[in-house]
Order: C-alpha cells, then sequence, then structure tokens
C-alpha cells in the first residue's frame, strides 16, 4: 500500500479551511473499514486516506509548523501502513468502566497471537503487532496489527482466544473497501484530489485524532 507523500499534506491553517468537507469525505471512507467483532472490540482498517487525515489531525491539534515534526509525524503514520499484499489495523478494545478494562487487559494479555483473517478457502491468516502494545502482564487497549493476506480480502475477521470465540462475516461493502485497499496503489477519490490552497470561493474538500468515524 502506497505511503502518504509529504505533498499531500498542507499547512494546518490551510486544513482548517478544508476540514469540514475533508473530515465529511473521510468519514464515508473509513465506515466500510471500521468492522465491529462483537463486544467490545473493533478493527479500524488503514490506507492513505486515513493516515493523511490522521497526520493533519495531529498538525492541527499540536499546531505543527516545523518541517521536521512535520515529516516525523508523516513517517511515524505511514508506519501504521501493510505492505504489499498486507492489511493493516488498529484493533481498539472498548470497555467503559475503568476497573472491568484493567481487568480483561490482562485476562487477554494473549490476544494478538489469537486475532485472524479468514480467507475464502477456510485459511486463517494471523497478523503481526507492535509488541511494544503490551507489557508487565497487560495489554494495551489499542493494538495495531497487519495481516499478510497476499492480496486476498478475507471474508471474515475472528478472536480464538481460550474462552473469547468471535468472529464476524463481513458485509460486502466492507470487502470491498478491502479488495480496493489491496489493488494496486490503493488510491481513492479523496487520495488524488489536487491538495492547493483553497481560494476565497472554494468550500473545503473530504479516525484516531478527532475520529470522524467515531460514532
Amino acid at each position: 500500500m502506497r505511503p502518504v507523500l509529504r505533498s499531500e499534506i498542507v499547512d494546518f491553517e490551510t486544513y482548517e479551511r478544508m476540514r469540514p468537507a475533508f473530515r465529511e469525505a473521510v468519514f464515508a471512507v473509513k465506515t466500510p473499514r471500521r468492522i465491529h467483532l462483537g463486544d467490545p472490540f473493533t478493527f479500524l482498517f488503514e490506507n492513505p486516506t486515513t493516515i493523511r487525515y490522521q497526520v493533519l489531525e495531529t498538525m492541527r491539534a499540536e499546531r505543527l509548523v516545523r518541517e521536521e515534526d512535520i515529516r516525523h509525524e508523516l513517517e511515524t503514520y505511514n508506519g501504521l501502513l501493510g505492505g504489499e499484499g498486507e492489511l493493516a489495523c488498529t484493533l481498539l478494545v472498548e470497555i467503559d468502566d475503568p476497573a472491568l478494562r484493567a481487568v480483561r487487559l490482562r485476562e487477554w494479555f494473549d490476544l494478538p497471537e489469537h486475532v485472524y483473517a479468514r480467507l475464502e478457502d477456510g485459511t486463517k491468516v494471523r497478523p503481526s503487532f507492535d509488541e511494544s502494545q503490551r507489557g508487565d502482564g497487560r495489554l494495551s487497549s489499542v493494538q495495531y496489527l497487519k495481516f499478510p493476506v497476499g492480496g486476498a480480502a478475507p471474508i471474515a475477521l475472528g478472536i480464538d482466544l481460550p474462552g473469547l470465540e468471535l468472529e464476524t462475516t463481513l458485509a460486502p461493502s466492507q470487502r470491498a473497501a478491502l479488495v480496493e485497499d489491496l489493488s494496486a496503489g490503493a488510491t481513492t477519490a479523496v487520495d488524488t484530489a489536487e491538495v492547493k490552497r483553497p481560494g476565497p470561493e472554494a468550500r473545503p474538500c473530504a479516525e484516531h485524532v478527532g475520529d470522524p468515524g467515531a460514532a
């Protein structure tokens, strides 16, 4: 999957004018890539549009202007994208109650090894994950996963941790979105839109940071 280019990142003041319409367009991109796996698990699949959005939102929130700071954010967020033939996602463990969350994150320490994407032939593909997202006997509620699916979009996502067995079949729109992300270049209409400083008459064009999909 192609990385977001520096030329696609505008300054935060320009982004402020673009932001309302851009967020609307990003919401449309993110919706089929947000896949719930029962309670309390949500997969958020990343592509260049979602990464571009997160970089711009971070720049806006932190008022970043130094080139080295902008490039650092771009490099960091691009690292969340999958490589060739991979699908990358953020897995959220969404438990509101702090006490219960603390208990579950200890019980589910081995969760990353038990997540899978099921392909059409029944193969369970296990993801690579960021080992720094767990430690001291506790799992982080945010996990960064990369599924080496070999360019094949999965038909289902699941967890087979003993005592915690869940699977959800992807809807046609969800699978179509992942097929698009695996295609050469993985670009969308939002990505290919010209990035320029809007004129006085221009309307602003098309989560994590300020997530428009967090309904």
